[in-house]
């Protein structure tokens, strides 16, 4: 028997529109009466000003916007991670990784800006809790938020990589990384530097530019295929038969390299002036 070593990375996702399909800010704002129009222009003009780092509009907005402020408790927290819509198959997709697959082994981590007791409650069951950094309030006893903690948001989720690798001892060519916005540059490009796989899961080209693979799906199972092509070598019939193992199946696969082009027209050298007698 051929003994082969032990291979264990570390998978880490994005939550917001990476595990599901809204972003946790705009159903908060729904929950607690807050028109959504006004929350995507107060998060839009801080991104605008970069006065946070990208993905921590809403932590700043519930600490300093005085609506906010008034209007959102932990509770509120909670009940809009019960409501948040999730992409199909993430705890198919936990287990597998968690289990093995052809002898290599996948933490699973969840590093992302929204509020931690949103994640908790919308992926309870399927992650375990210290497996998700999100960002971490103190409240008053009377449940409102007092300072902020942590916020995994920018260097943020590079300096949670950073951590876990020292706790796992692991390589960071062992590092794959899913996400699927601007907020998950600063991230992606350290993973690139050091060697790791990066996936994106949006057609952004803030994104999609950066990262290594881009996987348009429903499902969160879909980032199997990259990882099993890029780090288990396997072809793609493989691939198919062994989603067709766990009774799913790889209806549609197609693959497309996207050019993001802006064409203007020209400016032409004016003419010369003609002078008439």
């Amino acid at each position: 028997m051929v003994y082969k070593p032990l291979k264990r990375y570390i998978f880490a996702s994005d939550f917001d529109q990476t595990l599901t399909f809204n972003d946790s800010g705009y159903v908060l704002a729904e929950l607690v009466g807050i028109p959504t129009a006004e929350f995507e222009r107060k998060a839009k003009g801080m991104a605008k000003i970069n006065l946070v780092q990208q993905g921590a509009e809403l932590a700043y907005l519930l600490l300093h916007d005085p609506e906010f402020k008034a209007k959102v408790r932990k509770e509120h927290l909670r009940e809009v991670g019960k409501r948040i819509r999730l992409k199909g198959d993430i705890k198919l997709l936990y287990q597998l990784l968690e289990a093995g697959i052809d002898g290599h082994f996948f933490d699973f981590y969840v590093l992302s800006a929204a509020p931690v007791e949103v994640i908790h409650s919308a992926l309870e069951g399927i992650v375990p809790y210290d497996h998700i950094f999100g960002t971490e309030f103190r409240y008053k006893p009377s449940g409102e938020i007092d300072t902020i903690v942590r916020a995994t948001a920018g260097y943020g989720k590079v300096a949670v990589l950073d951590q876990l690798l020292t706790e796992h001892v692991t390589g960071p060519d062992h590092v794959i990384y899913t996400g699927d916005g601007s907020s998950d540059i600063n991230v992606m490009l350290h993973v690139n530097a050091r060697d790791g796989l990066t996936i994106a899961v949006s057609e952004s080209p803030d994104i999609s530019q950066i990262a290594k693979r881009t996987v348009l799906s429903t499902s969160a199972l879909a980032v199997l295929a990259p990882i099993l092509e890029e780090v288990a070598g396997w072809e793609r019939a493989r691939i198919r038969t062994f989603f067709e193992t766990k009774g799913m199946l790889i209806q549609e696969w197609e693959r497309v390299r996207t050019d993001w082009l802006t064409v203007r027209p020209a400016i032409t050298e004016p003419a010369e002036p003609v002078s008439v007698a």
